[in-house]
């Protein structure tokens, strides 16, 4: 509840004293209070902080990001907890791999996503290209299945205009707020789930861990050591850190030793090169000339 509280008095101090504050510290501190809330989000969405489910979602779902309906997040992020076939684009909502297609739109989505395949692309491109695709399939739904898209829109966009009028009332325009808090703060969501999965034959194998994160431990609540969150997603964020610590052995072993000394290290391997293929291995091998 500290953290909660500490997240939106952050976000609403950044946003009212926004005028007072260099164009790169506005930056900094803004895209670190809209990612910190992604970070309770996901605290939300597995039970915390409360037990109360209902005070839980009213608690995650103001929308600081302004794109992403809370239920659409929730419904993803619980389905790719929920299949045993992580990484996989039929079964994981989250994954960022492709199957193997032909035609112009598949031919699009490659490209789309070999520009974001290293780190740095991930980062400087991939938070426009995330909420163009997200705002894009929404469309899709809403045309295909209106009352389904409208159960999810509708609270979110009453949330929207909250938050609208709050930065009215800061006079902090919507274009300043996307540049200086919305992008910066999907770039360092980005940076966490960039290296966080990896398609492997074993799923335990699938899920990475980054230690010594720094500050960026406290941005992510440890979900860096996100090995740990999969084998114990129902564990609040603070008692990760131990959790971690008292069984690292067993936690690397089950994991195949899928571990970057931090943030550092998986900028110094993939800032310049992808992290993996593009096509999820599995189909590549069943597609493969025999």
């Amino acid at each position: 509840m500290a953290l909660t509280m500490v997240v939106y008095g952050g976000w609403m101090a950044v946003t009212w004293f926004h005028a007072a504050l260099p164009t790169g510290l506005l930056v900094v501190a803004g895209g670190w209070f809209v990612a910190w809330h992604s970070s309770l989000q996901h605290e939300t969405i597995h039970g915390h902080p409360t037990p109360w489910p209902r005070l839980n979602s009213l608690i995650g779902a103001v929308p600081l990001s302004l794109w992403l309906p809370y239920t659409c997040y929730r419904r993803d992020h619980l389905a790719h907890h929920a299949t045993s076939e992580t990484t996989d684009p039929r079964e994981d909502p989250e994954s960022h791999y492709l199957l193997p297609a032909t035609g112009w739109r598949e031919t699009l989505r490659r490209a789309v996503a070999t520009v974001q395949a290293p780190l740095l692309g991930r980062l400087l491109l991939g938070p426009a290209i995330m909420i163009a695709g997200f705002l894009g399939a929404q469309a899709i739904r809403a045309w295909r299945t209106p009352s389904e898209a409208v159960r999810d829109w509708a609270p979110h966009m009453i949330g929207v205009a909250l938050i609208l009028t709050w930065l009215s009332i800061c006079h902090l325009g919507v274009g300043l707020y996307l540049l200086a808090f919305v992008y910066p703060g999907s770039a360092l969501t980005l940076l966490r789930s960039f290296a966080e999965h990896r398609a492997a034959t074993a799923p335990g194998h699938r899920v990475a861990i980054v230690e010594r994160a720094g500050p960026l431990s406290l941005l992510f609540l440890h979900n860096n050591l996100h090995a740990v969150h999969h084998a114990a997603p129902a564990l609040p964020w603070y008692r990760i850190p131990a959790f971690y610590r008292r069984n690292r052995a067993a936690i690397v072993h089950a994991n195949g030793g899928l571990v970057y000394r931090g943030y550092g290290d998986v900028a110094r391997r993939y800032g310049l090169r992808a992290h993996d293929a593009l096509i999820h291995p599995r189909f590549l091998a069943e597609t493969a000339p025999r």
